[in-house]
């Protein structure tokens, strides 16, 4: 006997249960369906995001900095540290019970709402004329039925070719973040927002990390400017990257990996590591979905393919997050999932693909919003630059941590902020005063005419827009 609902929401991670609890909030009778596990197989809702992705690799991040502060820095505040070591099993531990208490929350959540919850795999059945039937298969099944679907299925790790992952030698974000011990040699394919968070944690561990980048440049969706500045501080952290590498062969076993590959003078080379990790991308998760029985329609890459309201070619059928177009951020799932649940109520939900923040969670950390010097060289814009480094920031001379940089551009006639970049400490807090200013549509004068808390690190937001108009007052 099949289930009515509103709306049902197929996955759990930012984008769904978002979705699902605005969809409730809204009047709607929703159910979610999720089929993550945790060790003991009950439900862990929270897609990768929560259970192999954001959550706990900050996790991991912030306790492999303690551990780097305590080697490295707590002898400039005069604490004296000897013999520090790090329990990696407590370490895991740690980030699993933050892992858990997200799980946790979202489940709390779904009953605070009166989200309807199905543990299990969702996937299309039919089209009725009550709209569509969606099996749930998983330790019950189910059967539901909506006239609206929202579909956030998320995404999966991209292998190499003839490499597939065995989480134990090569590893995806999923193997990476479970590792029982630091590495002595460690690789990472890939320079992207993964492998330098995770190359960071294990570094700072102990292990010896290459990261090999078959693109010529570093971080290319990044400002240049600023991904030369985080260049440098890596370089000095010992951090090694290669760039311009065609990976060849790569053979591994339960001893090892070895990774043969051409570097960017064409010299043949090769790497022994204890371990692997693969960070090149991510593709769509449509697999399972039964799309086909209702003729749902995927592009080439599997990715459900979207309008800019995300509205699928079946009515009554939506799509958002990492399985269809635009950036695989999870602010940008939520944001969607918000705006789909609104425009299933008929009210008009935003989503503004040039306001998305971007951050990269490494020390020194890097968040943007906007468009890059390049680009904006690229369109033939008229703009403005302004610069002002954190080593002329008293906060960030109290913190100890004056690397990097915060750039502002504005357009030449208006003085629109067009674009924010920084590099340097708590970026990734400091870029939402640039967000909200680049929603509202103002000018680097409105940020340089606003009063920030001194001594702040915000002090630095503040006199990059002063250098616009070149009238830093601290630099």
């Amino acid at each position: 006997m099949s289930q009515t609902f509103d709306v049902v929401v197929i996955g759990g991670g930012p984008g769904g249960y978002i979705a699902a609890i605005r969809a409730a909030q809204l009047g709607f009778k929703v159910a979610c369906i999720d089929e993550w596990k945790n060790a003991a197989g009950g439900p862990a809702p929270g897609g990768t995001c929560t259970n192999v992705g954001c959550i706990p690799s900050k996790a991991l991040l912030q306790s492999s900095e303690h551990f780097d502060h305590a080697n490295h820095h707590f002898a400039d505040h005069g604490i004296t540290a000897t013999n520090v070591k790090i329990d990696i099993a407590k370490m895991i531990g740690r980030k699993d019970t933050v892992v858990k208490q997200n799980n946790d929350g979202i489940l709390y959540l779904f009953k605070k709402n009166k989200v309807t919850f199905f543990h299990g795999r969702g996937s299309f059945a039919q089209a009725v004329e009550a709209g569509y039937e969606i099996q749930v298969t998983g330790a019950k099944e189910e059967l539901l039925t909506a006239r609206q679907i929202i579909v956030a299925t998320g995404s999966n790790a991209r292998a190499l070719p003839g490499t597939p992952f065995d989480e134990e030698t090569v590893l995806s974000n999923d193997g990476a973040l479970r590792l029982g011990a630091v590495p002595k040699k460690l690789v990472l394919i890939g320079s992207g927002v993964i492998g330098l968070e995770m190359g960071s944690v294990w570094r700072r561990l102990g292990s010896d990390v290459t990261i090999l980048e078959g693109l010529p440049t570093f971080l290319g969706a990044v400002d240049e400017q600023i991904a030369k500045e985080a260049k440098k501080a890596f370089d000095k952290q010992g951090l090694k990257i290669e760039l311009g590498v065609k990976v060849g062969e790569i053979k591994a076993s339960k001893k090892g990996v070895n990774v043969a590959y051409t570097n960017a003078k064409g010299e043949a080379q090769a790497l022994d590591a204890d371990k692997l990790i693969v960070s090149i991308g991510r593709v769509p998760n449509t697999i399972g979905l039964n799309a086909e029985a209702v003729g749902l329609q995927l592009d080439e890459r599997g990715a459900i393919v979207v309008d800019a309201e995300c509205r699928t070619n079946l009515k009554g059928v939506w799509a958002v997050g990492d399985v269809v177009r635009g950036p695989m951020l999870a602010h940008k799932a939520e944001e969607e999932g918000v705006a789909v649940a609104e425009r299933i109520a008929g009210q008009h939900g935003h989503v503004n693909f040039n306001t998305i923040p971007w951050v990269i969670y490494t020390s020194p950390e890097i968040a943007w919003v906007g468009e890059t010097e390049q680009q904006l060289k690229a369109r033939g814009a008229a703009y403005k630059a302004g610069t002002f480094p954190f080593l002329a920031n008293g906060r960030a001379r109290a913190l100890g941590d004056t690397t990097g940089m915060v750039k502002f551009l504005a357009d030449a006639v208006s003085d629109e902020i067009l674009g924010v970049h920084i590099v340097g400490p708590q970026a990734s807090e400091l870029i939402a005063e640039a967000v909200v200013a680049m929603e509202f549509k103002a000018s680097a004068e409105d940020i340089a005419r606003i009063c920030h808390a001194h001594p702040s690190l915000s002090e630095a937001t503040k006199e990059a827009a002063l250098a616009v108009d070149k009238r830093t007052l601290n630099f």
